[in-house]
């Protein structure tokens, strides 16, 4: 099993084994410097944030002042225009402590941004490569015709694209189109927004492509030691692991909720990417914390949805979203009234 990887033409090389930043966003400033630290002592040398993770910019900064070579940093920009994604970059390497950017990836784009296009994001990004504020141009996707057109474009030198255990032949196609493409696949949502318990397991199934990335989300200690662990002891595939894989595939095949929040902000206020997907977190996770007072709450706002279709029609997915809604709600209800029995 390969326990590194070359993110293509970038030239990069580290462990299978990337920090996700977007969790540290929930935690102190302390909390997340001593996480960031740690991975980095124990021999993580990719971390990925994003300028829409609230202050994870700020907290990588914080951590990494003074060691910032050693490291390679990945950002993103969700930036419409040109001249915002230059006001994004500023602030990135201000928020970052750093006069460069190892990767810069467009941030889940609904078009493949070009030279010369209307919206004018390429075309300062290739400008910023050249003042040598960032080294790579990459792009992260929910969608698969974008993610295609990216790659048969020749223009970027990574794809940041969902990808774990779960993935589908279309996904898999990805990951190989990238391999010829000689262009850097870096794996979001490894854990499948949480979907995914057994980490050794997903560990061992992004261990079978050569040159997938996995990031993983950090936001506790104990997750931390987990991947840590496997860089010097990486889980290999076992009949047991494999059983385990399938058993997964069926319970979650068909439509459900990744948990992307890109149908975010609802207009009835309804916490979508966490309701849409209740009655899986239910038996894949301690039950009791979401069937508080505040659980309940949460999701009896279901009720006050408008049918605006919002959400269904940002779904990088394609969801019914209000049905999935409506469908997670009844179970709630169900499991609350002691009618049907979840994991305690």
């Amino acid at each position: 099993m390969q326990n590194q990887v070359r993110l293509g033409k970038t030239g990069i090389v580290v462990n299978k084994n990337g920090f996700g930043a977007l969790p540290i966003q929930r935690v102190s400033d302390e909390t997340a410097v001593y996480l960031l630290r740690k991975a980095y002592e124990g021999g993580i040398r990719f971390f990925d944030t994003a300028r829409a993770y609230s202050d994870s910019e700020h907290k990588l900064g914080l951590a990494f002042e003074g060691i910032r070579e050693n490291l390679y940093i990945a950002t993103k920009s969700g930036a419409q225009t040109g001249e915002a994604m230059r006001e994004d970059l500023k602030k990135s390497l201000e928020n970052l402590k750093t006069d460069y950017i190892d990767i810069y990836q467009f941030h889940n784009p609904a078009f493949c941004p070009r030279p010369g296009d209307d919206s004018g994001l390429y075309d300062a990004a290739l400008e910023a490569k050249k003042e040598g504020k960032i080294r790579h141009i990459g792009i992260t996707n929910h969608r698969i015709k974008v993610a295609q057109e990216a790659i048969e474009s020749g223009l970027y030198e990574t794809l940041q694209f969902p990808f774990c255990y779960l993935a589908t032949d279309k996904d898999e196609a990805l990951v190989e189109a990238c391999r010829k493409a000689d262009m850097g696949f870096i794996a979001m949502k490894a854990l499948s927004g949480g979907m995914i318990t057994n980490s050794a397991a997903a560990y061992a199934h992004a261990g079978q492509f050569e040159n997938v990335l996995p990031i993983w989300g950090v936001q506790r200690e104990r997750e931390l030691d987990e991947f840590l662990s496997y860089i010097d002891n990486p889980p290999a595939m076992t009949k047991e692991l494999s059983q385990m894989i399938e058993k997964d595939r069926k319970e979650l095949a068909g439509d459900f909720c990744r948990g992307c929040g890109y149908c975010m902000p609802c207009p009835a206020g309804i916490e979508i990417n966490t309701c849409a997907r209740m009655s899986l977190l239910l038996r894949r996770s301690p039950s009791a914390g979401w069937l508080t007072e505040q659980g309940q709450e949460r999701m009896l706002q279901i009720e006050k949805c408008l049918h605006c279709n919002q959400c269904s029609s940002k779904c990088p997915y394609g969801l019914d979203t209000p049905a999935l809604l409506q469908k997670n709600l009844e179970d709630y209800k169900n499991v609350l009234a002691g009618k049907v029995s979840v994991t305690e």
